[in-house]
């Protein structure tokens, strides 16, 4: 008879090799789609490569590197990258826990609110930025007639440095709330009624409630949403693309836009692929830091 140790040791054998046989199609996929082009990005990103050219495409070292240091465009895409970020995490955070704690009530035809607040989000962000644009329109935009009629305005809205990015920033916590709203309200549904109970019992008030039950009951899909929302708002495209083509004075000019901008558009891939990799490196940076902050949180 077989040892207890060597059938032991067998199943672990199998169980082994059916956790490879799981992974190995997304590991796969994870090397063909994530680290073989980040490993072309960074070889592109030392040559001069043009992809209109490509026959004469030459090794020029860090050029490209030392360039970058010194163009203008992409430090400003940098920068309105990162105000993108700050503006739109806190009040899109704000917008989805708002919008959960008002359709967490039990009324009668809550869940036509429910998936009236949901909508924006399955609906295409270039058919949403194409809308906004008319709602900000300066002439005869929807935002300007309401403002008129109580005789403010009008304004140019995605015609002004100055209100360029916070438009866009509106629109885009708008748009994303609705899932972010949905993830809260599961979570409010998941804290014991019990707690509010007692606690209307002890005699808390509503807000005393919200802030001593309901925040440390959401502290964990806070965290992920706010992580979420940061991975995604990194990515920001579309909307500058759509609304104000990166401007103006390229104030609404964002790190992915000018990467898109410089390989396709100029066709110099080799620039456009040393903007990638410093932007890859800033995006690591800042992930491990928001790691280490919810790891600390998390002991806390």
């Amino acid at each position: 008879m077989k040892s207890s140790a060597a059938v032991k040791r067998k199943k672990l054998t199998k169980e082994n090799w059916t956790g490879l046989a799981f992974i190995t199609p997304a590991a796969v996929l994870l090397f063909i789609f994530l680290f073989i082009p980040f490993l072309m990005t960074l070889g592109y990103s030392f040559t001069n490569y043009n992809i209109l050219k490509p026959q004469a495409m030459e090794f020029i070292g860090l050029k490209n590197f030392i360039k970058l240091t010194q163009d203008t465009v992409f430090m400003k895409s940098i920068i309105n990258t990162f105000v993108f970020v700050l503006l739109v995490v806190p009040i899109q955070v704000g917008l989805a826990l708002g919008l959960a704690l008002l359709i967490n009530k039990k009324l009668k035809g809550i869940s036509v609110f429910r998936m009236a607040f949901f909508a924006p989000t399955v609906l295409s962000l270039v058919v949403v930025s194409i809308l906004w644009t008319y709602i900000y329109n300066p002439n005869n935009g929807l935002l300007n007639s309401l403002l008129g009629s109580v005789g403010i305005g009008p304004f140019k809205f995605l015609n002004d440095p100055k209100t360029a990015m916070l438009c866009i920033v509106i629109l885009s916590a708008w748009q994303g709330c609705g899932f972010q709203m949905m993830i809260f309200l599961s979570g409010l549904q998941d804290i014991p009624a019990y707690l509010y109970e007692a606690a209307a019992v002890d005699g808390a008030t509503p807000f005393q409630q919200f802030r001593n039950i309901t925040i440390p009951g959401l502290r964990n899909i806070t965290v992920f949403i706010s992580l979420s929302i940061v991975v995604s708002a990194f990515q920001l495209i579309v909307q500058p693309m759509m609304m104000t083509g990166g401007g103006p004075q390229n104030s609404t000019m964002t790190i992915v836009y000018e990467i898109y901008q410089t390989g396709f558009k100029y066709s110099q891939m080799g620039y456009a692929s040393a903007m990638a990799f410093v932007f890859t490196l800033l995006v690591l940076i800042i992930t491990l830091i928001q790691n280490k902050i919810t790891s600390k949180s998390n002991e806390d």
